[in-house]
């Protein structure tokens, strides 16, 4: 059931309200662009506001009042809907009545058309605020970078990934730091590939920002290697993590990252944790093959390892490595709790809104000079400036943003019809 459901609330991707027939004449008949379920969690949202809003004028609570600034968003958008809308029915019924002059009809109709322009962007507004908060939203990240299939060409690409996310954020002016970079030695020629990197970027909401770069980014071109001129397919994985914390940091405002509570999703037991010890490998200087400075972390009950060697200090190379544990349990925790929802939307969407490192996500066509999102079907033919971090890249990312937002909100509207066709059919059998 629920699979017919969101089959018909997933509206087209790319498509905008106002570009619908018959949104030009926008009336009472504004409300068959936004589902009634939605309509009717929003004044719900709205009823709860109110009631809550007035208890707390009799009696001060610190939880009640952040409850009412959770639900302010909605119930002010909710507002601003309704307000178009009983002009809109106003404005109309001065058009159709007979009784008023050619003067007042003229206005009226200048003020239907404008107050009916209005109506896409409120929708959506009110659409985005049903949406709850995602987690992690408003920390920073860690993006890290992997090679896949490709070999040495992957490790090339990987390494232009890298150079694109850290530009992006340098045009943002978002400070960035480089935890994590492992080189490719096997690299062809003077290139220099990776086979692992982690960026972390500091700027607070920068994972809501760049949450939708999570998955496989496929590049096709023909490598300098190439003698016949033909042209391969290499792919590159970046998993976004949320960047939490230390523990005990002070300053942090978040209440829900508790990490000493076993229920929550930034515990880790310390037992559960084989920590071991060893020396540097790679380039580094006479340092690398003198301490045993590289930390590498095993969470036995997941199998999750993380080692860190890029500090000569070995205690940073701990917190470094405990930071990226810690993100990565975290994101397993929350992903787990949602796996069942990720799979359907996966086969009635053909894509989900939480992307991974095994989904593919992004080409890079260089004979094109074309970059392809398969998410949203974004496309640019602005291939340097995209691998530059430039307007091309960041337009890719909003139209990945607002396609998950849509996604989300057909998923919503399908839950909600789903409760209460089941509230309805339990009333049906009590009676």
């Amino acid at each position: 059931m629920f699979a017919r459901c969101i089959r018909r609330f997933l509206l087209p991707s790319r498509q905008s309200l106002s570009s619908r027939p018959g949104i030009a004449a926008v009336s009472t008949t504004a409300e068959s662009f936004i589902s009634p379920v939605l309509l009717k969690r929003a004044r719900s949202i709205a009823e709860e506001h109110t009631k809550l809003a007035n208890q707390n004028a009799e009696n001060y609570d610190v939880a009640t009042a952040r409850k009412i600034g959770q639900l302010s968003t909605v119930t002010a958008a909710l507002a601003e809907w309704d307000n178009a809308q009983n002009s809109i029915k106003e404005l109309n019924s001065l058009l159709s009545d007979p009784t008023s002059d050619s003067e007042i009809k003229s206005l009226a109709s200048e003020d239907v058309a404008a107050t009916s322009a209005t109506v896409p962007r409120l929708i959506s507004l009110l659409k985005r605020s049903l949406i709850p908060p995602r987690p992690f939203a408003s920390l920073p990240c860690l993006l890290e970078i992997h090679p896949g299939a490709g070999g040495s060409e992957a490790s090339l690409f990987a390494a232009e990934l890298l150079h694109m996310y850290t530009t992006f954020c340098a045009n943002k002016g978002w400070k960035t730091e480089l935890v994590k970079y492992e080189a490719d030695e096997s690299a062809p020629g003077s290139e220099e590939g990776l086979t692992d990197a982690v960026l972390e970027v500091t700027q607070p909401g920068s994972y809501h920002m760049l949450k939708g770069e999570a998955g496989v980014h496929r590049v096709q071109r023909v490598p300098t290697t190439e003698k016949k001129g033909r042209t391969h397919t290499s792919a590159v994985s970046v998993l976004v993590l949320p960047s939490l914390p230390a523990p005990g940091s002070a300053g942090i405002e978040d209440t829900a990252l508790n990490f000493e509570d076993p229920n929550s999703d930034y515990y880790i037991n310390p037992g559960e944790v084989r920590a071991e010890t060893m020396r540097a490998r790679g380039a580094g200087g006479q340092h690398v093959n003198k301490t045993d400075s590289a930390i590498r972390l095993t969470h036995g009950p997941t199998g999750i390892v993380v080692a860190m060697q890029e500090s000569r200090s070995q205690h940073k190379n701990r917190e470094k490595a405990w930071q990226i544990l810690r993100a990565k349990l975290a994101q397993k925790r929350r992903e787990e709790r949602e796996n069942e929802l990720i799979d359907l939307r996966r086969k009635i969407m053909g894509g989900v809104s939480m992307t991974g490192r095994e989904d593919k996500v992004r080409t890079y066509n260089y004979s094109q000079q074309r970059v392809t999102d398969h998410r949203c079907g974004s496309e640019t033919g602005s291939l340097p400036d995209v691998l530059e971090g430039g307007q091309a890249l960041e337009k890719i990312m909003r139209d990945v943003g607002e396609w998950m937002q849509e996604q989300e909100i057909a998923v919503l509207a399908a839950e909600e019809e789903v409760k209460a066709s089941e509230l309805k059919s339990q009333k049906g059998r009590r009676t």
